[in-house]
């Protein structure tokens, strides 16, 4: 798990600082998850997860307001007695000033978003999963293809970042070459990037390296991209036996999260990056219920494959 500075969310969501004289400089968050004290409120703080963003609404602030002024300013400052990285007030644009008071009093960080509550905390936790999430560095290279995330692996020089190309001229988009960074953002989804230093760069052997943004414009490169398909380049044997009807189904683990891996034997005449089309759209084609491969080895169990042998598709 990683950690996110205070001063990264207000730059992101664009919040006002309340408390002008209080050093962010070393305020963390350390996890996805954010909080509403509305029970602390009504002091109770038997359990409180301080560490966790605090969020107060128009719900909350209506509710201090109906509090005497002495539990009001006991409750508060019962609140920020513990180390809590920062409060974010949403949804009310009259701040109470004995809460700026409490929170300056204890070096805590006021923050005002003009968002409505419910829309900013589903915002933010979204973010803050993304930000916090397990990562991991991969080899490969990842590109969108029809709007599949395909990370192309193999050993070097087989032709990755060679394919990455083909793929970007015929329209689609690059997001990572050679150094893939993986997220892990939910239990179902993988998020690949690319590091800062690499961005929107491909290494060519005998070119050197190309910018693939200036060479063919913005519309060829992408941030981020969910991996859906993991293709694995390795070199063709002759003495090797290729599946040519059905291929076993073998998937890749990242972050304890298994994802659909098929291999591709290379040798010279074999057009990869039409191949690689061709696999994200039958990738997607079986997440539609539609497996050609499966269907006609049916029909051919069935009985309509009569005289079909073992070299069919030579």
């Amino acid at each position: 798990m990683d950690i996110v500075p205070i001063t990264d969310l207000i730059n992101e969501f664009k919040l006002q600082v309340l408390t002008g004289g209080v050093d962010m400089t070393n305020r963390y968050l350390v996890g996805p998850e954010v909080d509403r004290p509305s029970l602390q409120l009504t002091g109770f703080f038997d359990i409180f997860h301080h560490r966790r963003l605090q969020i107060l609404g128009r719900i909350e602030l209506i509710y201090m307001s109906k509090l005497s002024p002495e539990i009001r300013k006991e409750r508060l400052q019962k609140l920020f007695s513990y180390n809590i990285p920062c409060v974010i007030i949403c949804g009310s644009k009259e701040i109470p000033q004995d809460l700026i008071c409490a929170a300056t009093q204890s070096g805590t960080p006021l923050l005002l978003s003009s968002d409505r509550t419910s829309a900013f905390i589903a915002e933010v936790n979204k973010w803050l999963r993304v930000q916090l999430a397990p990562c991991m560095t991969v080899h490969g290279v990842l590109v969108d293809v029809f709007g599949e995330g395909i990370l192309i692996m193999g050993e070097s020089g087989i032709g990755k970042s060679e394919t990455a190309l083909e793929l970007v001229k015929r329209g689609h988009r690059l997001v990572a070459d050679d150094a893939v960074e993986i997220k892990k953002v939910s239990n179902t989804t993988l998020v690949g990037s690319c590091p800062e230093i690499t961005r929107h760069l491909v290494e060519l052997r005998g070119i050197g390296i190309v910018d693939i943004r200036h060479m063919f414009g913005v519309s060829s490169i992408k941030s981020t991209q969910n991996i859906d398909l993991v293709i694995r380049l390795e070199m063709w044997e002759e003495k090797k036996e290729y599946c040519r009807m059905e291929p076993s189904s073998d998937t890749i683990s990242f972050l304890d999260k298994d994802i659909a891996c098929i291999t591709i034997p290379v040798r010279p005449g074999r057009n990869l990056a039409i191949i690689c089309e061709s696999a994200a759209i039958n990738h997607r084609m079986k997440a539609m219920g539609i497996n050609t491969s499966a269907s006609f080895m049916d029909k051919i169990n069935a009985g309509f494959g009569i005289g079909i042998n073992n070299d069919i598709g030579s």
